[in-house]
């Protein structure tokens, strides 16, 4: 009796269970979602064309600061005899080698220095007046476009934002259009178009602040290096007459 029921336990539970992996079987397969990767190309792409000028500004900001850092690099460098060798080509009344040293050295201070030894023999203001207008001269060489790099980090966040107000009006405008049938497909073109332009606009503004402010650092450095050089030049002038 006993081992009767344990079989009719048995085959029902074998039974139940074959019932459970059929049904199992006929549901519906569910797919994994797959992981979509876009590359900053594709993201630029989805920016929209308010990504155009902020691509152009970026452009223009890498090839200043470049451009600037080895003008700039270039004219930072002095020779630490080039003011004593001055000094002693003038006090042993050797002007044209001191000319000559000038010219060879081709440098902001250098150049300096020459008209100021060209204007030997005027006053002392007129060769003091002679020097800062060559040392202004070489300053604003020294900026050129340094204020088209400043517009460059003020004019891409706000390209950005601009970016981010018509893919807004993008996105809501399509809202009115689909009534009822709104879906987040429909709203992602606009979306992208907002956030996108607002981080590229962000991260090319923040490098080229940061740039220009770097680059007039080092300039400003110069500047100081010019005044240095210009009263150092001026205090020689009296020494001969000691």
């Amino acid at each position: 009796m006993i081992p009767g029921v344990i079989l009719q336990i048995v085959q029902g539970t074998q039974t139940l269970a074959d019932t459970v992996v059929q049904a199992v079987n006929t549901l519906p397969q569910v797919h994994q979602p797959t992981e979509i990767k876009l590359s900053i190309w594709d993201l630029a792409i989805k920016g929209g064309p308010v990504m155009i000028p902020i691509a152009l500004l970026s452009v223009i900001a890498i090839y200043i600061f470049v451009e600037r850092y080895f003008v700039i690099g270039k004219a930072s460098k002095e020779d630490a005899n080039f003011m004593n060798n001055i000094r002693d080509f003038m006090l042993n009344g050797r002007l044209d080698s001191a000319l000559s040293l000038c010219r060879n050295n081709q440098t902001p201070i250098a150049r300096m220095i020459e008209k100021g030894l060209l204007r030997l023999g005027r006053p002392l203001g007129d060769i003091n007046a002679a020097i800062e207008n060559v040392g202004s001269l070489e300053v604003a060489k020294l900026e050129k476009n340094l204020s088209l790099l400043a517009t460059c980090a003020g004019a891409a966040p706000m390209l950005g934002f601009l970016g981010t107000v018509t893919g807004m009006v993008s996105a809501f405008y399509d809202m009115s259009m689909a009534g009822n049938n709104i879906d987040i497909q429909l709203l992602s073109s606009g979306i992208y178009e907002a956030m996108v332009t607002t981080v590229a606009g962000l991260i090319v503004g923040i490098l080229a602040y940061f740039c220009y402010n770097l680059l007039a650092a080092r300039v400003q450095k110069i500047v100081f290096l010019l005044e240095a050089r210009a009263t150092e030049f001026m205090d020689l002038l009296h020494e001969p007459a000691k």
